[in-house]
């Protein structure tokens, strides 16, 4: 897969095109990109995503701006995963924000990228002030040379797909219904730090990941599925968030303690699937209780873990 930082002045060659912001990858997102490498391959044609980065509302609303669902290099392995040949990573500024639509339309998709088919959401805005829509896009797609489609919204069990509906199933805990809009297990990925190796000390040596999200869609204490570890995936017991009985920094951490594996992480790069939300976070008077709550955590992980595996698999 190429990816392009930037949007480049000489195109690559003529491409299928999709344009979003692809925060988490869900279902509806992976069926539009399905579509999109479908029409490519009918068209002969490489199939490919414009995307943005920052997201648009971090430049124009930083305290008001979504959590990020995915961090880009997961992005990109996920569009990667789903087929995706060239991505286009423009940079969202003043100065992106301020084209025209038309700008937008032709410059931007028709000469710069290349594009012979667009394919966007059904809700899709662009130009300066979001004064183009589906109808605009299609107009302007005659004039400069493409074919514009939009596709329809995806639901789940009656529920849209959508990166707000993975946003709110996270943050209350649900993270059934997140795996199910997400069509897998909610996934963090990162390379294993040094920490302060207090889980050492207590008996309960984690994995520090270090973690790009500034704002995590969840906190809590997890069952996890961790992936890269060893050969197969492993049952992990995972802390994401601030640590309030050991650290006052208010950073935010995600420690992994895998009960089942023994050795050095150091700078392996680990997948931790959260498959179950055992409790909020808590502060604790001192580490006694803290090492007891833990162990209950950890038999409360073996027990779910347990019978997750022994359920047959949709």
């Amino acid at each position: 897969m190429q990816v392009f930082r930037g949007v480049p002045f000489h195109q690559a060659g003529p491409c299928a095109l999709t344009i979003g912001n692809f925060d988490g990858l869900h279902r509806g997102h992976r069926a539009m990109l399905d579509r999109l490498v479908a029409e490519a391959r009918r068209a002969n044609l490489p199939p490919a995503v414009l995307t943005f980065e920052p997201h648009p509302r971090e430049l124009f609303t930083p305290d008001a701006a979504p959590a990020r669902l995915s961090s880009l290099r997961e992005k990109l392995e996920l569009l990667r995963d789903a087929g995706i040949a060239r991505v286009y990573l423009a940079h969202f500024n003043r100065g992106f924000a301020s084209l025209t639509a038309e700008a937008f339309a032709g410059e931007i998709v028709a000469r710069q990228i290349g594009a012979r088919y667009v394919l966007v959401g059904d809700d899709f805005r662009f130009g300066k002030g979001r004064a183009g829509d589906n109808s605009l896009l299609a107009t302007y797609g005659q004039q400069f040379g493409y074919l514009a489609e939009a596709m329809p919204e995806i639901a789940v069990d009656g529920r849209r797909a959508s990166s707000t509906a993975v946003r709110e199933a996270l943050g209350s805990g649900d993270l059934a219904l997140a795996e199910q809009l997400l069509g897998r297990p909610y996934r963090i990925s990162g390379r294993v730090v040094h920490g302060a190796k207090l889980g050492r000390q207590i008996g309960f040596p984690t994995a520090n990941i270090q973690v790009k999200h500034n704002r995590p869609p969840l906190t809590g204490i997890f069952v996890t599925e961790v992936h890269g570890a060893a050969d197969q995936p492993l049952l992990g017991a995972a802390s994401l968030g601030k640590r309030p009985t050991v650290d006052d920094s208010g950073r935010i951490a995600l420690e992994v303690y895998l009960p089942d594996f023994s050795g050095d992480l150091y700078g392996r790069h680990l997948q931790v699937d959260f498959l179950h939300k055992l409790r909020d976070e808590a502060k604790y008077d001192g580490l006694e209780p803290l090492i007891a709550q833990i162990k209950l955590d950890v038999e409360n992980a073996r027990a779910f873990y347990r019978e997750r595996i022994s359920l047959p698999r949709p």
